[in-house]
């Protein structure tokens, strides 16, 4: 083992959720939201040498805020901190970037560069909402940041490949359902019965909800209430309606503070405070989904979780708590299934994406509170998994109440897992099979357009949608059409490509 000063500690913890009213008054600035976050995790950690710790930060590292943009975030933070950190990283959007920056920071502890680190992160989409209605300029009115301020823009390459731009597959609601019917069809699930499994699964996810203060929506909700297409739980792309969708409109913030242990008993942090950053592993898949193997698994999220538990020397059974991102149910479904839990398993202990709330990129590390939290409660082991873009960028991280034998253990760096894909060519006229397909509900509420992955007789894959309002091409690939509850997966459908967009009939 490491001595003291090379052994990474997760000392203080920090969350706050803001304007759960959604009031003009109650608005506060992301980066106000995450200053009190970070004074609650450097009070936490040692109330009479919480000024001190947070001065001698020598590392600040941020997660993306997308609600208001920040020209350089962590200069911000320590300007008004009043600390001169020498590292001062922030990072692109991604889900996964909070477990991936607490396994930085740790291994910079481990190899003596840091002694003191924040990992910081907020955002108060819902106050930016509240206030475009009401006509309130957040930089003029309320005196927000204005370098550059403003909501974040997004360079279209992020949203996807041009074969996936092309298709309209650009959005996260239209994405992930694609993985679900496609993982369904794998496993022999009828629509209604992997239904089911995520009304279940996000049940039992409100119940941890209701429980943690800093969630968005604490009501505790049964199976039926998340899985039924009502007024107040639209349809938005099959099967998922919107309980099964992520709340982005949501003010939250969360910070770590992570010392070396020799660092932590000189600032006088309590022993049963102290939670051992054991360490990581990263993979990352083809970004263009056109280009996975298989819309029924995910290879990164398989590496990471495999190669956590092999660096640990854990089997499952040995871990206490586990958080999996929980964007859509497709994810903690994967997981579940590679690890070998029962269906039943709720792996959570924020209370997921649609209850807990889903703050954009920064949701893991609320995660990374809570896991420390139960550590800290009697809890032994840890694993907090992360995920970014659709199913692409994966991050793990293992907490442990006490050091491991190694020291840390962790690899930061992410490894590649694309593996062999099908042929992908353009979209093509004639007879294809459905490999998955999911149907996007408009607000008002009926189908309104497709998005179709197919295989040629030969194999090759292509993309396509259909135009709004082609009801016909709608219902060869709803869920929930003339035949309720029938499988789409596998059928064979004829295609034709009129004016950018596909009419699809039966074969």
């Amino acid at each position: 083992m490491r001595d003291a000063g090379q052994l990474p500690v997760l000392v203080g913890i920090g969350q706050v959720r803001g304007n759960r009213e959604r009031t003009v008054a109650g608005a506060r600035e992301p980066v106000r939201l995450i200053l009190d976050a970070l004074c609650a995790a450097a009070a936490d950690a040692t109330p009479d040498a919480s000024c001190r710790l947070v001065r001698d930060l020598d590392a600040i590292d941020t997660v993306h805020v997308v609600s208001w943009t920040y020209a350089d975030l962590a200069s911000m933070l320590a300007e008004r901190l009043g600390a001169d950190p020498r590292y001062r990283g922030g990072v692109p959007v991604g889900g996964h970037h909070p477990a991936e920056l607490v396994d930085r920071a740790a291994a910079r502890i481990a190899a003596g560069e840091s002694r003191v680190s924040a990992i910081v992160g907020g955002e108060a989409q819902a106050s930016v909402a509240v206030l475009a209605r009401a006509g309130v300029d957040p930089a003029r009115d309320l005196s927000w940041s204005a370098e550059p301020g403003g909501p974040a823009c997004f360079d279209p390459d992020v949203l996807g490949s041009p074969a996936m731009r092309a298709a309209g597959l650009v959005l996260p609601t239209r994405v992930y359902p694609l993985f679900e019917n496609a993982l369904a069809h794998r496993l022999g699930h009828t629509p209604a019965e992997a239904a089911a499994w995520s009304a279940a699964l996000y049940a039992g996810f409100s119940q941890v909800a209701a429980a943690n203060p800093a969630a968005w929506d604490p009501r505790v909700r049964t199976a039926a209430e998340i899985a039924e297409v009502a007024p107040g739980n639209r349809m938005v792309c099959e099967p998922y309606p919107l309980a099964m969708n992520a709340m982005p409109l949501v003010d939250q913030a969360a910070a770590v503070v992570l010392t070396s242990l020799a660092a932590a008993r000189e600032y006088g942090v309590p022993e049963e405070k102290i939670v051992h950053v054991w360490g990581g592993a990263g993979a990352v898949d083809a970004a263009d989904v056109l280009q996975r193997p298989s819309f029924g698994d995910s290879a990164a999220l398989a590496s990471v979780l495999d190669r956590c538990l092999a660096a640990g020397g854990l089997t499952v059974d040995e871990l206490d708590v586990i958080d999996v991102y929980s964007c859509f149910p497709v994810v903690p479904k994967i997981a579940i299934r590679h690890l070998g839990l029962p269906s039943a398993a709720v792996p959570t202990v924020t209370g997921g994406h649609s209850a807990f709330g889903g703050p954009l990129s920064n949701y893991s590390l609320h995660a990374l509170v809570a896991a420390a939290g139960r550590l800290r409660s009697g809890a032994r082991t840890a694993l907090v998994q992360a995920n970014g873009g659709y199913l692409t960028q994966q991050h793990a991280v293992l907490l442990g109440r006490d050091p491991h034998p190694r020291g840390y253990i962790g690899d930061p760096e992410p490894v590649a897992t694309a593996g062999p894909a099908p042929r992908v060519i353009s979209p093509v006229e004639g007879e294809a099979v459905v490999e998955t397909a999911t149907v996007e509900h408009g607000r008002e509420g009926g189908p309104d357009r497709a998005f179709l992955v197919a295989r040629t007789a030969a194999g090759e894959r292509f993309a396509v949608q259909t135009a709004p309002g082609d009801a016909a091409s709608v219902q060869v690939l709803s869920l929930y059409g003339e035949k309720a509850s029938r499988e789409v997966v596998g059928r064979r459908v004829r295609v034709e490509l009129r004016d950018g967009f596909a009419v699809v009939d039966p074969a």
